[in-house]
């Protein structure tokens, strides 16, 4: 970012004039609270701002928000994102869409942003379901969900999103829900202040097509006993006392434990700047559907050069070594052919 003045903002600031239209109760309104709330806090100019969107509910994002924007087409806002990244490295780059727009049509687009270490913010809004398109099964759906595009239940094994943008080399991951503002903005703040490819996969209830798929995870009275908070340095514990925590065992794999059976020296710390991603890997292969106890925070938090740094050296190297580039002798080089 340049060093610009940045004035005091609120969230009206942040707010367009269009009418959000999403269903009545979606967990949309809720992260875009939370996005709105937040930016005044991080330091940055609206005009220095944008957000970048594919196809589906979540892609409305841009117009409810008063920066630059664009509304791009399915699954490509990774990639004119990249190209906006780099090319113009002083701008704030946000990516919104939802799991089908992102981890399907769009999952190639998605990998190679993340591997290119490109400085993007990037918000995933996960409801395991396609919703804008009324309710066929997604790339995050459980196997045998039963939609319209599937009657008999879904033969897919579903994605890990998590996984695979630690499969793709993401330098910062990490995961929250809609019904905890506050955990959403921390997480939003980290993902942001994060120089790189950032991966947020935000839990978001669609009440039309995918009503409480998260209830069992994200309902206040649940909340201690079936999400696992990741907190760098510290022991993995949770449940209402901490009773319980997580212990890499002889095995090699992550395993819930209760504390009083294996002792407090025995319980995972974490380290999300782990330079290897295994340890984050296991982490979020640890519950292998939303009715098992979940982790969520930061999962991996590293630092590696950043595609638009790195493409700067190189072009100055290049412009140092041969000079001003020739268009004209570029296109005319060999081997060239008259037809």
């Amino acid at each position: 970012m340049t060093d610009v003045q940045v004035p005091l903002t609120s969230r009206k600031d942040w707010q367009s004039d269009q009418e959000v239209r999403w269903c009545p109760g979606c967990g949309d309104y809720s992260i875009l609270t939370a996005v709105q709330l937040l930016m005044p806090e991080l330091g940055v100019n609206r005009e220095n701002t944008v957000f970048v969107s594919g196809i589906g509910c979540a892609a409305r994002f841009p117009y409810y928000m008063n920066t630059y924007g664009m509304h791009s087409i399915h699954g490509r806002a990774p990639a004119i994102a990249t190209g906006l990244a780099v090319a113009r490295p002083d701008l704030d780059v946000w990516v919104v869409g939802g799991d089908g727009d992102l981890l399907s049509i769009g999952g190639n687009h998605l990998i190679h942003a993340l591997r290119r270490n490109v400085n993007l913010t990037i918000l995933m809004f996960n409801n395991q379901i396609y919703g804008l398109t009324k309710g066929q099964f997604s790339p995050t759906s459980a196997l045998g969900k039963v939609t319209k595009s599937s009657p008999m239940g879904s033969l897919d094994a579903p994605f890990n999103p998590l996984a695979v943008a630690l499969g793709a080399g993401a330098t910062f991951v990490a995961r929250t829900h809609d019904m905890d503002r506050p955990h959403m903005q921390e997480m939003m703040r980290r993902a942001h202040d994060h120089k790189g490819a950032a991966f947020v996969e935000i839990f978001q209830n669609c009440n039309v097509f995918n009503d409480g798929q998260f209830e069992t995870l994200t309902t206040r009275a649940n909340r201690d006993d079936m999400l696992i908070p990741l907190e760098n340095g510290k022991p993995v514990r949770f449940g209402k006392e901490k009773e319980k925590g997580v212990i890499i065992s002889s095995d090699g794999a992550a395993h819930i434990v209760n504390v009083a059976d294996v002792g407090e020296d025995a319980i995972l710390i974490h380290d999300e700047a782990r330079p290897e991603p295994g340890l984050a890997f296991m982490l979020a292969h640890l519950a292998s559907s939303v009715n098992e106890p979940t982790p969520v925070g930061v999962f991996r938090a590293v630092q590696t050069i950043e595609y638009a740094d790195a493409n700067a050296k190189q072009l100055a190297a290049a412009q140092e070594r041969s000079g001003a580039g020739d268009l004209s002798a570029l296109l005319h080089s060999l081997p060239t052919w008259e037809v």
